[in-house]
């Protein structure tokens, strides 16, 4: 597994690179790479486009509806709707239940259906806690975990190897279930230590990531959603003092591998 980091500022775009956005790509036996868009918060549809064309995307998947993991959703739906192309059919997207009626409000419409065309350009799929679905050669499993909104970590294989991705949590048994033995995880750290304790139940501090990686025997943490406000040596220097294996701190246009 390939994993692009398309966007990784923390809550909202910052002034050097979007919000949270991350490109999946993995081969399978046949040689056709499958590739799944993991979050597309606001400012990430541009980006991606430097990256790939949305038109070869297999599938999305949004953790939670907060715009910083959500809103330019709205940007790929005119491109698929609108689209020259004729044969794109419907783009599957695993979300929480309101992301349909929460496009409609944005683009100022009434159901799914965009103005002017005759068919959904999406296919919703309701994420469900610890309910297991495949796109292609890969087995995601959602979990609920803490956060002010509903929202999922999920843990993804291709039958060897496991990545680990967050969402947005701060520490909860979910999400050290989730993380057990991966070979990466891709885990939150909006918060630091001693300025952000009294937020409860929103982000992970770089300490907690540390401690939720070292907790569950991950092989490396690639830390990421670090807010434009934030030093990001913060965080990763907390995660240092707790986590003993390899830490990344990732940025735009990143690219990770899953390995076993």
């Amino acid at each position: 597994m390939r994993i692009t980091v398309i966007g990784c500022c923390g809550s909202f775009a910052g002034p050097d690179g979007a919000a949270s956005s991350y490109l999946l790509e993995h081969e399978d036996a046949s040689g056709r790479t499958w590739r799944i868009l993991l979050d597309l918060g606001s400012g990430a549809f541009g980006p991606l486009q430097r990256v790939l064309d949305p038109a070869d995307l297999d599938a999305v998947i949004i953790s939670h509806l907060h715009p910083d993991h959500y809103l330019d959703v709205t940007g790929l739906e005119v491109f698929w709707a609108y689209h020259e192309r004729d044969d794109l059919g419907t783009l599957p997207i695993h979300a929480p239940a309101e992301l349909p009626d929460r496009i409609a409000a944005v683009l100022g419409r009434n159901g799914i259906i965009p103005d002017g065309v005759s068919c959904a350009p999406f296919e919703h799929h309701v994420l469900a806690d610890a309910e297991r679905f495949t796109i292609g050669p890969l087995s995601f499993e959602p979990r609920l975990v803490i956060h002010p909104v509903e929202a999922y970590g999920f843990r993804i294989t291709d039958g060897t190897s496991t990545l680990v991705y967050s969402g947005d949590s701060d520490e909860c048994p979910a999400l050290d279930e989730l993380a057990a033995d991966a070979d990466l995880f891709l885990c939150e750290a909006g918060y630091i230590e001693g300025r952000d304790d009294h937020f409860t139940g929103v982000h992970l501090t770089g300490k907690r990531a540390g401690e939720c990686a070292q907790r569950a025997g991950v092989k490396q943490l690639a830390l990421t959603h670090v807010p434009a406000w934030t030093d990001p040596q913060i965080p990763l220097a907390e995660a240092r003092e707790q986590y003993t294996g390899p830490i990344t701190l990732v940025r735009p246009m990143d690219i990770l591998h899953v390995h076993p």
